[in-house]
């Protein structure tokens, strides 16, 4: 199984070059922060996923493309949080049986791969959507970086890819592996920041609670104070 696709990386060449800057730095910041704005991210790919199928599939039901694009788009970003969960169980499930077929081609229980990923994406919900965005960022920084070598004139990269498919494979996995990583320690370097500031504005709220300011006195009650038995001028 191939993470990179040949037929894929010859479909992302012909893309322009601003168009695969942009992916590289989407890839990025899928990479470092995909699992802190996971609904930001489902909804956003629910809502584009929606607005292309209706785009593609509208005439085929007699609508309007751009009305059927436009509708689909807005459904299927109402309804992406609600099937969170149930997206999460399918893609949990697939990516353990590409997991499966990477590190052990010989043992061909999709089912059963399916179904353990899919329970422990139900159950490990942050951590998988964490390690899937990371998974996604790798892949998109992996054909954006191969498409812009593309356009540097480094011909036959399909090939190469195709040849190279274990590398590839290790590569993007291990990727994978380090967003992960890099993402749960920003995240408990960020919870015990948090932590830390609520730690101290409770301390100034005790300290300012034991050790209330002095009551400012009227100006009437002043009284000049005595210096060497007299009042001072």
């Amino acid at each position: 199984m191939n993470v990179v696709s040949p037929e894929i990386l010859e479909e992302v060449r012909q893309l322009p070059p601003f168009l695969l800057v942009s992916g590289l730095v989407l890839g990025l910041l899928l990479w470092l922060f995909g699992g802190r704005g996971h609904r930001f991210w489902l909804v956003l790919a629910m809502t584009v996923a929606g607005g292309v199928f209706g785009l593609h599939f509208g005439a085929a039901y007699s609508l309007q493309p751009l009305v059927a694009g436009l509708l689909l788009a807005v459904t299927a970003g109402a309804l992406a949080l609600a099937l969170a969960r149930v997206i999460l169980f399918v893609a949990g499930g697939a990516a353990c049986i590409w997991l499966a077929r990477a590190v052990a081609p010989s043992w061909d229980e999709p089912a059963l791969c399916f179904l353990i990923g899919g329970l422990l994406g139900v159950l490990l919900y942050k951590v998988w959507v964490t390690a899937l965005s990371s998974l996604a960022g790798a892949l998109l920084i992996a054909y954006s970086i191969l498409g812009l070598l593309s356009h540097l004139g480094m011909d036959g990269l399909p090939t190469w890819a195709d040849q190279q498919a274990p590398l590839l494979n290790w590569i993007c996995a291990a990727s994978a592996v380090l967003g992960l990583l890099t993402q749960l320690l920003m995240e408990r370097r960020r919870r015990r920041r948090i932590r830390q500031k609520d730690a101290d504005e409770k301390a100034a709220e005790d300290f300012a609670r034991d050790y209330p300011p002095p009551t400012p006195r009227p100006w009437w009650s002043w009284k000049p104070a005595k210096t060497g038995g007299r009042w001072a001028a």
